[in-house]
């Protein structure tokens, strides 16, 4: 059977059972736990930030406990040991790539083949005596109960959305309440999201914004550094304030932006950064090249917003697969374009004026 480690930093000895020695994991997370967690939600580190997957002893499980099944993305697994606090379970870690429960889902990396396999490898039918599981109820779409329980023998129970509803969910004996059946957006939750992409986008960035800086150096007609530092500095801050809008701005402003797809807010929030910027352009709307720079500026910043904007739609309550494929072939020719029409205006006010 195959079990994972004892050498783990969460794990504290061990608990036996008929297919050997099952690490015993503690509920409490120490600073090292909320620390990785800092920097997962920064990018840091994000795909490394793993578990080995196997099966698991939360307190003192006996043949009766439940089992909880849940992903090797340690902020997954670090949420639901916590909830758990003072309980005895067993907990079956599926092997997701360290992917969050919801998104593995929708890859199919948290799915019916790897639960079966995972079920099989850890001998969990020798371990307890029941034939239950309970998942998450994001993990729905990766997983065909019936399959699992025709090649298995154990049935999916779908416990609450949120990991802290999973106490009172057991002692109402495996019963939701329709509030935890439903999957909240709030303000708080979309804020969260929002490190991971930045930073993401922030490191592409820096190849770009040099660029940006030392071609303005050609545009006025003050010599090269006067131009660097007025429409030099003024595409780096148009740039990044495309980013804010796409990747800050839209995300936590989502509900009031109009439309409902995420291009649309991105575009809305660009437009109206644009419109902001345009009032601190320190170009000259009198001639043919300021004009032609400040309308660059107007295709840039909401086609690079409306790019950024979608990369949250995996994450959203407001999408759905078939709804973001339809958005992509649409939106994507439309911002590739509006971004190249706005670069070769930028660049032909700043050489050819």
């Amino acid at each position: 059977m195959s079990l994972p480690g004892l050498n783990q930093p969460f794990v504290e000895g061990s608990v036996e059972t008929k297919v050997g020695n099952v690490p015993r994991v503690f509920s409490g997370l120490v600073w090292a736990d909320r620390w990785g967690t800092i920097k997962a939600r920064w990018g840091v580190g994000r795909m490394r930030y793993t578990i080995e997957p196997g099966l698991y002893a939360l307190g003192s499980p006996n043949e009766q406990a439940p089992v909880l099944v849940t992903a090797n993305y340690k902020m997954s697994f670090d949420r639901l040991r916590e909830a758990m606090n003072g309980r005895d379970a067993w907990i079956l870690v599926l092997d997701t790539n360290g992917i969050n429960v919801w998104c593995a889902a929708g890859k199919e990396t948290f799915g019916t083949e790897e639960l079966v396999r995972r079920i099989e490898a850890s001998g969990l039918a020798q371990v307890v005596d029941h034939r239950e599981l309970i998942l998450p109820q994001l993990s729905g779409p990766g997983v065909a109960a019936h399959l699992v329980k025709k090649s298995s023998g154990f049935k999916v129970i779908y416990g609450p959305i949120k990991s802290t509803d999973l106490p009172p969910f057991l002692d109402a004996g495996r019963k939701a309440t329709p509030e935890m059946r439903k999957k909240t957006f709030t303000i708080r939750e979309r804020t969260v999201l929002v490190p991971v992409e930045l930073v993401s986008t922030l490191k592409w960035s820096l190849l770009i914004l040099p660029c940006l800086f030392f071609a303005g150096g050609f545009g006025g007609e003050g010599g090269f550094w006067t131009g660097a530092m007025s429409y030099g500095l003024f595409a780096v801050v148009a740039f990044l304030s495309a980013i804010a809008a796409g990747a800050v701005l839209t995300p936590i402003l989502l509900p009031w932006l109009p439309g409902r797809a995420f291009s649309l807010k991105g575009l809305t929030m660009g437009l109206i950064t644009a419109i902001i910027l345009a009032a601190f352009w320190p170009g000259n709307f009198n001639d043919w090249a300021g004009r032609t720079e400040i309308i660059a500026w107007f295709f840039l910043i909401p086609a690079i917003a409306a790019y950024l904007a979608m990369n949250f739609t995996g994450a959203s309550t407001y999408t759905s697969l078939s709804g973001v494929k339809k958005e992509m072939k649409w939106a994507v020719p439309l911002e590739i374009g509006g971004g190249v029409a706005g670069l070769l205006l930028w660049l032909s006010a700043l050489f050819v004026a």
